[in-house]
């Protein structure tokens, strides 16, 4: 998730709102409105949405005036349908959200208030950490969680843990979801 929020108001031009998502190099930005609230959700295709006249080179296509002029503001062009998470919302419950609404980007709210945004490059980025990383983390937490004992031998082989060592049934259970709280830990086995 991204903490620091690039937003837009209604108000805003449709060229300040493409300047901004290009600089920022994101694909989409909340629409506020005059009290800080989530009203809408503008995309690099909303935006992109007759922003282009024909090209009258581009063949033997006839030219004709448009009868209505492009739209002008954010607020004319933004979805007010906009799928929002919390920041304690499941990665799975975010990619099926994320796949059944065909969106890029969703904005995480905390009482009402914009907070973050989270897009499929940060769920990828969760699932680029390398093995090592996530050993050591998950070797971390466990030692966090158990600072005087037990202990488990940690290793991870393509996102997937494997935890060995016995400490009895109800915290072997302790160690393996401590081990899937870690972001990007695919699958936790314990031998």
């Amino acid at each position: 998730m991204s903490t620091t929020v690039v937003t837009l108001r209604r108000e805003d031009s449709i060229r300040r709102a493409i300047r901004r998502l290009y600089s920022k190099n994101i694909t989409a930005a909340p629409v506020l409105g005059d009290h800080g609230e989530l009203v809408g959700i503008v995309s690099e295709m909303d935006l992109l949405c007759g922003a282009f006249d024909p090209d009258p080179r581009a063949g033997h296509l006839v030219i004709r005036a448009f009868e209505e002029p492009a739209p002008r503001q954010v607020g004319s062009v933004m979805s007010t349908n906009v799928v929002t998470v919390t920041e304690t919302t499941d990665a799975t419950v975010l990619v099926d959200l994320m796949i059944a609404r065909m969106v890029k980007s969703v904005p995480v709210l905390r009482d009402e208030q914009v907070v973050g945004m989270v897009s499929r490059r940060d769920l990828m980025a969760m699932l680029a950490a390398s093995d090592e990383t996530l050993q050591e983390t998950v070797a971390e937490a466990l030692r966090e969680q158990f600072p005087s004992g037990p202990s488990w031998d940690v290793t991870v082989k393509e996102g997937e843990v494997e935890l060995r060592g016995h400490a009895g049934e109800h915290l072997d259970q302790i160690a393996d979801l401590l081990a899937r709280t870690v972001p990007g830990v695919s699958r936790v086995r314990h031998s």
